[in-house]
């Protein structure tokens, strides 16, 4: 069996588990990344744990777990893109938000267990699945699409104005891109805080903010045509699409 060999590199917390900065692999022809990170999941056990809020690129672009690896490849598990606090000798605290644009299912259950801590009192989650209809008409399956950069920016300013206006502990913004079936989770919010109250004006709050504010949109497909969702006026399903809006509405 032909073998290919990649880079790995680790940061932060990661880096203080595995004890590895970055170390070379070898991988058997057509492996993926996913199975990448099972092998260091096998020797570092406690790596696992953090597979819900663990980020991944290949040659510095954000992958997917499913991605397939070349030989030569540079690959690099990363820690929660938000950031997080720190404690007093500089390590990254486990506790830090997590925002996430993905192309594979979201497991709403994996990002609740990442977020929910002794200290907190609640968790309260909106899960924004596909539904199978849009103004009247039968939706086969949508697609989602985003501008990245700037989404991945929005998102941090929804938790930064979040954690300003109402004490909680943590934060999860996962939105999926690509086609979806109906009754696919396309985004997963999830809010952990000491008491109930703050939860639940937080998760209102985020799932409001990021449909007026982060650059994802969302095409819904009919027998016969497809449309651009908009949230004002009314949108009929033609042959041709329509123009590119924001998407106002609830998932």
């Amino acid at each position: 069996m032909v073998n290919m060999r990649v880079r790995v590199l680790f940061f932060g917390q990661l880096k203080d588990i595995t004890g590895v900065a970055q170390e070379e692999a070898e991988l058997s022809e057509g492996a993926r990344v996913e199975d990448l990170f099972a092998r260091y999941g096998n020797r570092f056990p406690r790596l696992v744990e953090f597979r819900a809020s663990i980020a991944a690129s290949v040659n510095q672009e954000y992958a997917t777990w499913r991605a397939p690896l070349a030989s030569g490849d540079e690959v690099a598990f990363l820690p929660p893109v938000s950031g997080g606090q720190q404690d007093a000798v500089g390590n990254d605290l486990l506790h830090a938000d997590l925002f996430r644009i993905v192309r594979e299912a979201i497991r709403p259950a994996e990002i609740v267990a990442a977020l929910r801590a002794p200290e907190d009192g609640a968790l309260v989650a909106f899960d924004g699945f596909v539904r199978d209809n849009f103004k009247g008409s039968k939706t086969l399956y949508l697609e989602y699409e985003a501008y990245e950069p700037m989404a991945y920016a929005k998102m941090r300013e929804i938790g930064a104005e979040i954690h300003a206006r109402f004490p909680i502990h943590r934060l999860a913004i996962v939105h999926r891109l690509g086609r979806l079936e109906v009754g696919e989770t396309s985004v997963f919010i999830a809010v952990s805080a000491p008491h109930r109250a703050a939860a639940f004006d937080a998760c209102r709050f985020a799932i409001d903010t990021l449909k007026r504010t982060v650059p994802i949109w969302k095409k819904e497909y009919f027998v016969g045509g497809a449309v651009w969702a908009d949230g004002e006026g009314s949108s009929e399903p033609s042959a041709e699409p329509s123009t590119l809006r924001r998407d106002e509405s609830s998932s």
